[in-house]
C-alpha cells in the first residue's frame, strides 16, 4: 500500500518535471522563433529608415541648391542694379560736367564779348562828349553873334517867340472852336431828334390807365343779397376789413367796388370771388378769407416783381427792390400805372443807351427803378421826394453810383453826374407825355383821399380809417380796448374838426367812428 502510494507520488513528481521541461523547451523555441522574426523586422526596418533617409538627404540638397540659386539670382539682380545706377549718375555726372564746360566757354566768349563792348562803347562815349564841348562852343558862338545882330539877349528872344507862338495857337483854337460850335448846333438837335423818334418808334407799348372803381360779376341777382347779408351786416363786415366801398344798385349781375387804392380793391375782389364761389358769406367767414387774400397779394407781388425784372433781362437784383417793383403793379401815378410806366421807361432806356454807346443793362435797371420811391413802406417816408427816397433805397441795396444818381437825379432834385440821368429824365418824360398816358386831375384826388386818412390815423386809439364815398365819407374803425363810447363820441367831433381845420374839398364829409366790441370763448 505504501509503496504504491510512493510510485503513484514518484510518477505526478516524474510527470510534473517532465512536463516543465517539456514547456521550456517549447517556450525557448517560441522565443527563438521571435528572435528570429524581430531580427528580420530590425532588418526591414533598418532597410526602410535608410532609404527614406537617402530620400529626404536627396530632397534637402536640392532645396539647399534651389535656395542657393535663388539667393545667387536676386544678389546678382541688386548687384546689376546698383551697377546700372551707377553707371546712370556716372553718365549724368559726365553730361553735367560737358554742360558746365560748355556754358563756361560761352560765358567766356560772352565776357570778351561784353568787354571788347565796353572799350567801344568808352571810346565813342569820350567822342560824343567831344563833339558835345564842340557843339556847344559853336552854339554859344551863334547865340553871342544873333545877340548882336538882334541887339536882344537869348532870354528876350525866347519870350518873343513863346508870345507869338501862344497868339497864332489861341486864334487856331477859337476858330476850331467856333467851327466845331457851329457844326455841333446844326447837328446836335437833328441828332437828338433822331435817337428819340428811333427809340419812340422801336417801343410801342399799351397805355395802361388806372381807374378808382372795379366791377365784379356776378351769376345772378340772388346773389346780391347773400352779399349785402341780414340787415347788411354782410357788407358792412366786407367793407370793414377791405376799406372798400361796396355799392349794390340796379345794375344787372354786376356789384361795383370803389376805393382809390388799387391793392385793397384787389383784395375785396378776390375776396368776394372766394366767398360767391365757397357760398359761406358770415362776418366770421369774410375776415378770415380777407387775411388769407391778403397775403395771396402780397405773395402775388413778389411773383410779379421777378417776372418783370426776368422779361427786361435785368440780374442780381435785391430781393427788397423785386418786392417794391412787384408793388408798383397796384399803384399809378396820375392814372398811368406805376409798373406799366416803369417797363416802358426801362425799354425806352435801354435802346436809347443803345444808340448812345452806353451800357443798355444798366440803362434798364436805372429806368425800372427810377419811381420806386413812390411805393414807400411807411407814411413818414411820403414827405420825401419820391426821387430823393428811391435814390436813398437804391444806394441801401448796393446798387452802382450811376443808377443811384439816375434814380435821384430825374426830377432835378440833385446833380446829374452821369450820361445814364438825362436819358432816364427823357425816356420818363417820354412816357408820361403820351396822348391819354396820364390824367392830373385822378392823381390829386388820390392825393386828397390818403391826407383824408391820414387825419383819422394821426389820433391815437385809431385802428382803421378808410375814405370812402368819393371822398364824401370818412369812416374810423377804433380799439375797443382804449377807446369808450363817449371817447368815441368825442374822437368822431375832433376828427371831423381837423378836416374842417386842415383840408379844402368841396360839400360835406361825413366822419363816422365805428368801435365793435366782441366776446368770444372756446369750448374744449
Amino acid at each position: 500500500m505504501d509503496n504504491s502510494i510512493i510510485f503513484a507520488v514518484g510518477g505526478v513528481i516524474l510527470g510534473l518535471v517532465i512536463g516543465f521541461i517539456i514547456a521550456k523547451t517549447l517556450e525557448k523555441n517560441n522565443a527563438s522563433k521571435l528572435v528570429k522574426e524581430a531580427k528580420k523586422s530590425a532588418t526591414l526596418i533598418l532597410k526602410e529608415a535608410k532609404s527614406e533617409g537617402e530620400s529626404l538627404k536627396k530632397d534637402k540638397i536640392l532645396q539647399a541648391k534651389e535656395k542657393f540659386i535663388e539667393l545667387k539670382s536676386e544678389h546678382e539682380k541688386v548687384i546689376l542694379t546698383r551697377d546700372k545706377k551707377m553707371a546712370d549718375a556716372e553718365k549724368r555726372t559726365r553730361d553735367k560736367e560737358s554742360q558746365v564746360s560748355s556754358e563756361l566757354s560761352k560765358s567766356k566768349k560772352l565776357n570778351d564779348t561784353l568787354e571788347s563792348k565796353i572799350k567801344n562803347y568808352n571810346h565813342r562815349l569820350d567822342v560824343v562828349e567831344k563833339k558835345q564841348e564842340e557843339v556847344d562852343r559853336l552854339h554859344k558862338s551863334q547865340v553871342q553873334q544873333l545877340e548882336v545882330i538882334s541887339s536882344l539877349s537869348a532870354e528876350e528872344a525866347k519870350e518873343q517867340l513863346v508870345e507869338s507862338l501862344k497868339g497864332e495857337a489861341k486864334n487856331d483854337a477859337m476858330a476850331y472852336i467856333q467851327s466845331s460850335l457851329e457844326e455841333a448846333k446844326l447837328t446836335a438837335e437833328q441828332d437828338a431828334k433822331k435817337v428819340i423818334i428811333n427809340t419812340i418808334q422801336r417801343i410801342g407799348t399799351e397805355e395802361a390807365v388806372d381807374n378808382c372803381v372795379s366791377v365784379f360779376n356776378i351769376e345772378s341777382d340772388d346773389v346780391k343779397g347773400r352779399i349785402i347779408g341780414r340787415e347788411g351786416r354782410n357788407i358792412r363786415a366786407i367793407e370793414a376789413a377791405t376799406g372798400v366801398e361796396i355799392i349794390v344798385d340796379d345794375t344787372p349781375e354786376a356789384i361795383i367796388l370803389s376805393c382809390f387804392d388799387s391793392v385793397r380793391r384787389e383784395v375785396a375782389r378776390l375776396s368776394l370771388h372766394k366767398l360767391v364761389t365757397d357760398g359761406r358769406i358770415h362776418p366770421a367767414r369774410i375776415e378770415e378769407v380777407v387775411k388769407k387774400t391778403q397775403k395771396q397779394i402780397e405773395q402775388e407781388i413778389i411773383e410779379v416783381g421777378k417776372r418783370t425784372v426776368i422779361d427786361l433781362g435785368i440780374h442780381n437784383l435785391h430781393p427788397e427792390l423785386i418786392k417794391m417793383v412787384g408793388r408798383m403793379k397796384y399803384r399809378s401815378s396820375y392814372g398811368q400805372n406805376l409798373l406799366q410806366h416803369s417797363r416802358e421807361v426801362a425799354k425806352l432806356c435801354g435802346v436809347m443807351a443803345a444808340e448812345l454807346g452806353l451800357n443798355p443793362k444798366l440803362a434798364k435797371r436805372a429806368g425800372l427803378l427810377h419811381d420806386i420811391g413812390k411805393v414807400p413802406d411807411a407814411e413818414a417816408d411820403m414827405e420825401t421826394p419820391h426821387a430823393i427816397l428811391g435814390m436813398q433805397w437804391a444806394e441801401k441795396f448796393n446798387e452802382k453810383d450811376d443808377v443811384c444818381n439816375a434814380i435821384g437825379a430825374h426830377h432835378d432834385e440833385i446833380e446829374m453826374k452821369s450820361l445814364l440821368a438825362p436819358i432816364i429824365q427823357v425816356c420818363d418824360a417820354i412816357s408820361g407825355a403820351r396822348p391819354g398816358a396820364r390824367r392830373q386831375v385822378l392823381d390829386s384826388y388820390i392825393q386828397r383821399l390818403k391826407d383824408l386818412e391820414e387825419i383819422a390815423f394821426g389820433f391815437s386809439g385809431v385802428k382803421k380809417a378808410y375814405a370812402i364815398q368819393a371822398g364824401r365819407e370818412l369812416r374810423v374803425i377804433v380799439e375797443s380796448e382804449k377807446v369808450d363810447d363817449q371817447k368815441a363820441s368825442e374822437l368822431s367831433f375832433s376828427i371831423s374838426q381837423k378836416v374842417q381845420t386842415d383840408m379844402t374839398y368841396p360839400g360835406q364829409v361825413k366822419v363816422t367812428v365805428i368801435r365793435e366790441t366782441r366776446a368770444v370763448n372756446i369750448a374744449k
